[in-house]
């Protein structure tokens, strides 16, 4: 995915809008909703955390985003390249420098997924594979659950995803 949008003509905007689903689990509306003062402090560097107001959240509450190391270097890189030292502009824009919908980041999603001949994917493929990825490292559910800011375990069980590989390394380290 990552070969398709180093191609396409907003490359850097695009590689961390699906760096923000992957590496944070945000769902592509709060990615949307995400402004530049959220993501870098007074200072114009990176912040630790990201802070997703009630107003940003399928839920309607507020929660936080941790920022990894890999996440970070690809905001830095992102940021540096921002013609815009506006706090409250947009962290990412349409090709119209407008801030993007839930349904047009989401559109852009399926663009580059279809791009890369990845069937099946969808713009929650990103949050899917974070969650997976942290239930494979015997990340706490809670913890999980917590992080992907969903109101109930159920909901954070139906995004791990299981192969025969996992299920037989699972049962050789016992």
């Amino acid at each position: 995915m990552l070969s398709v949008v180093a191609n396409q003509r907003h490359a850097a905007r695009n590689r961390v809008a699906l760096m923000l689903s992957f590496y944070a689990g945000m769902r592509v509306g709060e990615i949307a909703h995400l402004k530049l003062g959220d993501v870098i402090d007074g200072d114009g560097r990176v912040k630790d955390q990201i802070v997703l107001p009630a107003s940003y959240t399928k839920t309607a509450e507020a929660r936080t985003v941790f920022v990894s190391g890999k996440l970070r270097r690809e905001l830095e890189r992102f940021v540096s390249c921002s013609t815009t030292t506006d706090r409250a502009a947009p962290f990412l824009v349409t090709q119209k420098a407008t801030a993007f919908s839930a349904n047009t980041l989401c559109q852009l999603f399926g663009q580059i997924y279809a791009l890369a001949g990845i069937d099946g994917a969808s713009s929650h493929s990103g949050r899917r594979w974070f969650i997976t990825q942290m239930a494979h490292k015997g990340v706490s559910a809670k913890v999980i659950m917590t992080l992907a800011g969903h109101r109930h375990l159920s909901t954070t069980q139906r995004y791990i995803e299981v192969n025969d590989q996992m299920m037989r390394s699972a049962v050789e380290n016992l």
